[in-house]
């Protein structure tokens, strides 16, 4: 007689699931989280392409957007950070690049 293994919870497939799924680098954590933390408008005109040392470098489609979204720096990691927890950046860089 063959004994049936009890089903598991689903809590803890959709938790395994989770985990497998979650980025690997920083860099795609902040990219998956950036557009929820800063909003469709920022987003729109501002992307983070790379990370080193904890500092996200963000191509923003001009200077002005590049100028105020160093000025808004602050506001932007906490926002992060309140989205990636440990794993925020400590510093962002904004460059004027083709988003």
């Amino acid at each position: 007689m063959s004994r049936r293994r009890a089903p598991r919870p689903a809590a803890d497939a959709l938790r395994a699931a989770l985990d497998r799924a979650a980025p690997k680098t920083g860099l795609a954590a902040v990219q998956s989280a950036w557009d929820g933390a800063v909003g469709e408008r920022i987003a729109a005109v501002a992307r983070p392409v790379s990370e080193r040392a904890g500092e996200v470098t963000v191509a923003c489609a001009d200077g002005v957007w590049a100028e105020e979204l160093d000025l808004m720096q602050e506001d932007l990691l906490e926002r992060l950070r309140g989205r990636l927890g440990e794993s925020a950046p400590r510093s962002l860089r904004f460059r004027v690049e083709d988003v």
